[in-house]
């Protein structure tokens, strides 16, 4: 199987980085193929400009942007891994979904009615949290963030979302306790590999 990860953290030391690996790792240890883009690694503007509509209107795709819709085409799974930051995504993987999840590429207009486009493909997603489950669920944060993600994003592009784990409050756990959450990753992915 063919497993895209798109990891979204700056720092190499934060957990985000040894989950991206744990999963990673797991992978490939049963046999499956894996691509890894790493938003801060590989650069890609995550300004959507005038300039894009321009072309894409116009039948041409950005050779960034169309770097990265071909890695989502050779995929089967997309795993993203990344923190909740102000009860949303990072906004450089924001500015990814912006220019590479394009209309024609991910979603088509008929008219008033919209469709998606990538059915094909199936979404994981793991996300840190700086607070805990209850502070999330008490605040209505958990469900509202969920539904954005999941809905206003992968399901409205037709995309099968198999999972959405939540490991929380990782900058107040301890080292016990993250790494009862790295196994939890690798059984995610071990999961995954069987689909």
């Amino acid at each position: 199987m063919k497993h895209l990860v798109i990891h979204t953290h700056p720092n190499p030391r934060s957990f985000n980085h040894a989950i991206k690996d744990a999963f990673i790792d797991e992978l490939k240890s049963n046999g499956h193929e894996v691509r890894l883009r790493d938003l801060y690694a590989i650069g890609l503007d995550p300004v959507l400009r005038a300039s894009d509509f321009e072309a894409i209107m116009g039948g041409l795709v950005p050779d960034d942007v169309k770097t990265e819709q071909d890695h989502i085409r050779w995929a089967d799974i997309i795993t993203f891994i990344h923190p909740i930051w102000w009860s949303g995504l990072p906004a450089l993987l924001k500015g990814y979904i912006d220019r590479v999840f394009s209309l024609g590429f991910a979603y088509s207009m008929d008219g008033h009615a919209l469709k998606g486009l990538l059915h094909d493909k199936k979404v994981l997603i793991l996300n840190t949290t700086g607070a805990d489950r209850q502070t999330y669920e008490q605040s209505g944060m958990l469900a509202g963030i969920t539904k954005t993600i999941d809905d206003g994003i992968y399901r409205f592009c037709a995309m099968e979302v198999i999972g959405h784990k939540y490991l929380y409050a990782v900058c107040c756990v301890t080292q016990e306790e993250r790494l009862t959450m790295l196994a939890e990753v690798r059984a995610i992915a071990k999961t995954v590999s069987e689909k």
